[in-house]
């Protein structure tokens, strides 16, 4: 993968995550909130928690900084997915967890 491609899978990913955020805030009141900017995006829970997904990319990741740890994603070209490197779970299923452990928000990622 090249480094423009990279880029644009990332902000992309990005993209996604903000609109699945906003449809979960519209239609089931979730209390969740998000922030987008210096190519990071930060979702703050009513916890007074957050969690950070930002890109590396000199390594071509994406990493997710939650209470529970920090954690690395690489791109999986056969399941076209973020997996991290870690356990292998999707950004998605993870995600998923962090809102729930985090703020009590149900959020589907996938």
């Amino acid at each position: 993968m090249t480094d423009a491609e990279f880029l644009a899978l990332y902000h992309a990913t990005l993209s996604d995550i903000e609109t699945l955020v906003e449809d979960a805030i519209t239609e089931h009141d979730a209390e969740i909130d998000y922030e987008s900017g210096n190519d990071m995006l930060t979702l703050s829970f009513r916890t007074g928690t957050v969690a950070i997904i930002s890109r590396q990319s000199a390594v071509h990741q994406l990493w997710l900084a939650a209470r529970s740890g920090g954690f690395h994603f690489e791109w999986d070209e056969a399941q076209e997915q973020w997996l991290c490197t870690l356990n292998g779970q999707t950004l998605q299923d993870m995600l998923s967890e962090v809102c729930l452990e985090q703020g009590g928000v149900r959020v589907r990622f996938n």
